[in-house]
């Protein structure tokens, strides 16, 4: 029987490794990041969880290339290694530990966005359909050959969680579609095309500031793409950070003002916020004030 390794570090980690368990792949190690070094992951999963609760040997690491995780990857003598749902660059002295080949995966319709943050740059670029990809892992970045794609489609009104529940989903049914393949040899794989590839750079939290000289389209867009399990869209109020989760817009005839200008509060504490072209409902929110003592005509910085 073929030797698995499974690496991953959040909630797709998890998914995608009960597929791989459920499908009846014998998995011989997991290797999770230590829920330690977690206070920078979105959306980390404890995935040492899931190897416990199936009697799977584990390692937890800071640094996926640290000696003590490759001696474990090593000992098991994997023909494949799976890495899904880990930011962390995987070295050639593991790729190699595969006697076979490791296997990766990207939200994207690879070669088309390679790189970082692809739910919440999909969300801004206005992207609405796209695919999942399960690629053979190399020294590049997402630029192996591709093993599986399975399309998925984003909403207009569509959240981060939205459509990282639809990442899921496709990458679940890609897994179920292209196992077999894998561990039997007959795998199709399809050269990506250098020409077509194009790259997502990196976000940080405080790209996340609203600038309300923006259109009210683009300020709701932007939260949707940067709510949970990201950090959130923000702006200041009184000095203290407001993360808007969830917003909507409508038609504004009504209320003159400047953009981030507070135009209401309704009863059930939503925030009404004067944007250019519409009026910006905010529906779910945390802030740093210690009474949300918030004012009819005060503007947001």
């Amino acid at each position: 029987m073929k030797k698995t390794v499974f690496i991953g570090s959040v909630m797709s980690s998890k998914i995608a490794l009960e597929t791989i368990i459920d499908s009846g792949v014998c998995v011989n190690l997991v290797c999770g990041l230590d829920e330690n070094y977690s206070k920078n992951v979105s959306d980390y999963y404890p995935i040492h969880e899931i190897a416990v609760e199936n009697n799977i040997p584990f390692v937890k690491f800071r640094k996926v290339d640290d000696m003590e995780t490759w001696k474990a990857i090593q000992l098991v003598n994997p023909d494949f290694i799976f890495v899904i749902g880990l930011s962390q660059i995987i070295p050639k002295s593991i790729l190699n530990l595969a006697n076979e080949y490791a296997i990766g995966f990207h939200p994207t319709p690879l070669p088309k966005f390679r790189g970082r943050a692809a739910i919440p740059w999909q969300i801004l670029l206005g992207v609405s359909e796209s695919k999942v990809s399960l690629f053979k892992l190399d020294e590049g970045v997402d630029s192996g050959d591709i093993i599986f794609q399975y399309p998925y489609k984003i909403d207009k009104d569509d959240y981060a969680l939205d459509v990282y529940e639809k990442v899921c989903n496709a990458m679940r049914i890609a897994l179920y579609n292209c196992l077999t393949n894998i561990y039997n040899d007959t795998v199709n794989f399809i050269k990506q095309d250098e020409d077509e590839a194009t790259y997502l750079l990196a976000r940080r939290p405080e790209d996340g500031k609203i600038n309300w000289h923006w259109s009210g389209e683009e300020i709701y867009t932007l939260i949707r793409a940067t709510s949970k399990p990201y950090p959130g869209a923000f702006a200041y109020y009184k000095g203290k950070k407001v993360i808007f989760w969830k917003a909507n817009l409508e038609r504004n005839n009504k209320y003159i003002g400047i953009p981030g200008q507070i135009a209401k509060i309704n009863n059930n504490g939503d925030l009404g916020i004067v944007t250019k072209g519409s009026l910006l409902v905010v529906t779910e929110y945390t802030t740093e004030c210690t009474n949300d003592n918030f004012s009819i005509g005060r503007k947001f910085e």
